[in-house]
């Protein structure tokens, strides 16, 4: 239920109701198009959705498209698909385009030219960023900040139409260039860009900047809450300037939280581009990615997420959340809800000597030990059988309880076998395990009264699927990789033992019928999807949950 949502933003609104604000409470998520949203993006858009539901308001999705450079259509649907995914629904408000407002930012563009409040500036980047001042110095008002009315419209009008070359212009607001906000020293807010844009074509060679267009957009839209991340903090006051002084029909409040850092994973766009780009990971949809579609095809769920979001807090002062918190939330629910399959990911075969030759039988085995209602399946036995390696251990450590030589096991749901004979080939490597059945222990203990400890998984040989495994660690070594070393690259500390696939692996027969997407736990060995390549699972994570004990 959203009526729980409460953190310092809500209280910011309640204070607003309180004091007679009267309006319907509306909020946006205006991601730009130029990526695939990750999991500081569900920040974002959980404050938001979660925010707008609370007060049964309205929430927008907005597509900050004012960049033509690097944006794209493949990045509108994706952005619409996590969306909707995430919060289980379309967005209430609608979705809407920066892009379709060009012409009302054009129009206050003029607006403030007229007032006297913006002048054409024909100084380069380089040129404006040397005159721009310090954090103790002020900055020096450009040649160009006194033109006349007249001439900044013509020459404005003259760059709309395709006249001057880029970067050779700007328009720039005329606020103060010797203001102790850097962002209020005359900012530029409109550039020239001659580049196809996805929805608008080649119509504009002028695109509004984001500080500009953003108040803008949230006015038009009727936006009464901008929610946003910190780092936007020193961005408020030319926000407020943009709404103030230009014609708009509404006056939206800006307010901002701390950012999503989390443990061992890169948050920027332009790291995660880089990581697809250059070819470090397969794709935005790699499982080893933060992106969503990422976490998606990993396994996680939009309730494990939104656990995690919420359990990392909503707050001001910017921290860097741990990782294993996010493993821990999917590892909770899937530990009620996650069917139960046996998968031998690493096989040794097991030959049940004084088992009927070509005899089949099956064993009913719960769905999920937890749920009653999930029920049980059938599961294939034979004398030919497959083990995990790491059940066997020709010199047992101590304390092992699972099969040794001479030694007795459970075959979990199944009979109670002993190890009679090691084979070995040539080079000496364990190849198979040859073991008598107690074949009076199916439905029970042994009529003697003897404890076995161990219990083990196994798949019938004859009856087994093949398949590869997909164990995934950390994509990164360092822990905080906003704080990389000098001298060193976030590259640097790419993890080469985030992937691991086992191929070969043995699983059940049942587990063809379940269609891909569906989350399991493979008994002992973690938590698995089956993805949607033929063959492939991949692990969500591990069974351990060390974690959880720093949460007591």
């Amino acid at each position: 239920m959203m009526e729980d949502v409460n953190n310092f933003l809500t209280e910011i609104i309640d204070e607003d109701l309180a004091n007679g604000f009267g309006e319907r409470i509306h909020t946006r998520f205006p991601p730009e198009p130029n990526g695939y949203l990750h999991i500081g993006s569900a920040k974002a858009i959980y404050i938001n959705w979660s925010i707008a539901k609370k007060y049964n308001g309205l929430f927008n999705l907005r597509f900050d498209d004012t960049n033509p450079v690097r944006e794209d259509e493949e990045y509108v649907r994706a952005i619409e698909r996590d969306i909707e995914w995430l919060t289980g629904e379309a967005p209430s408000g609608g979705i809407f385009y920066g892009s379709d407002y060009f012409e009302t930012c054009y129009d206050c563009a003029v607006a403030l030219i007229r007032a006297g409040k913006a002048y054409v500036c024909d100084l380069s980047q380089d040129e404006m960023r040397a005159q721009r001042g310090t954090l103790t110095e002020p900055g020096q008002n450009s040649p160009y900040r006194d033109r006349p009315v007249e001439e900044n419209l013509a020459l404005f009008q003259a760059m709309r139409d395709g006249q001057f070359a880029d970067g050779s212009k700007t328009l720039r607001a005329k606020i103060d260039m010797a203001s102790p906000n850097m962002n209020l020293r005359d900012p530029a807010i409109y550039r020239i860009v001659r580049a196809h844009h996805h929805r608008q074509g080649d119509q504009w060679c002028i695109y509004p900047l984001y500080d500009f267009a953003h108040p803008i957009q949230d006015a038009i839209e009727g936006i009464t809450h901008s929610l946003c991340s910190i780092e936007f903090e020193n961005h408020r006051p030319l926000y407020e300037w943009v709404v103030d002084n230009c014609p708009l029909p509404h006056h939206p409040k800006q307010r901002e939280f701390a950012r999503l850092n989390v443990t061992h994973t890169v948050m920027s766009k332009r790291y995660l581009r880089e990581l697809v780009f250059e070819g470090h990971v397969e794709g935005w949809d790699d499982p080893r990615m933060p992106t969503l579609c990422g976490l998606r095809r990993r396994g996680y769920t939009p309730a494990s997420i939104l656990d995690f979001v919420k359990r990392a807090g909503i707050a001001k002062a910017n921290s860097l959340v741990d990782i294993r918190l996010l493993e821990h939330c999917i590892r909770e629910e899937l530990n009620e809800t996650a069917l139960r399959r046996m998968a031998v990911t690493e096989p040794l075969k097991l030959t049940i000597t004084n088992y009927p030759e070509g005899q089949t039988e099956s064993f009913e085995i719960a769905n999920n030990p937890r749920d009653e209602s999930a029920g049980t399946r059938q599961v294939p036995f034979t004398g030919t059988l497959y083990i995990e390696q790491s059940d066997f251990a020709e010199v047992p450590p101590p304390k092992f309880q699972r099969l040794k030589p001479g030694g007795e096991v459970r075959l979990m749901g199944a009979y109670i076998v002993r190890c009679d004979e090691v084979v070995k080939d040539a080079d000496g490597k364990v190849v198979e395990l040859r073991c008598s059945a107690d074949l009076a222990t199916g439905n029970g203990m042994p009529a003697d009264g003897r404890k076995v400890k161990g219990t083990i998984h196994w798949v019938s040989a004859p009856h087994a699927l093949d398949a590869s495994c997909y164990l995934y660690d950390n994509l990164f070594t360092l822990e905080n990789t906003a704080d990389v070393p000098e001298g060193k690259d976030y590259l640097d500390f790419l993890n080469p033992d985030s992937l691991r696939r086992l191929d070969g692996c043995k699983l059940e027969p049942s587990v063809a019928d379940i269609p891909a997407g569906t989350r399991m736990q493979f008994v002992r060995m973690g938590y698995f999807i089956k993805d949607a390549t033929p063959g492939r699972f991949n692990r969500i994570v591990t069974l351990k949950d060390s974690f959880s004990k720093t949460l007591k």
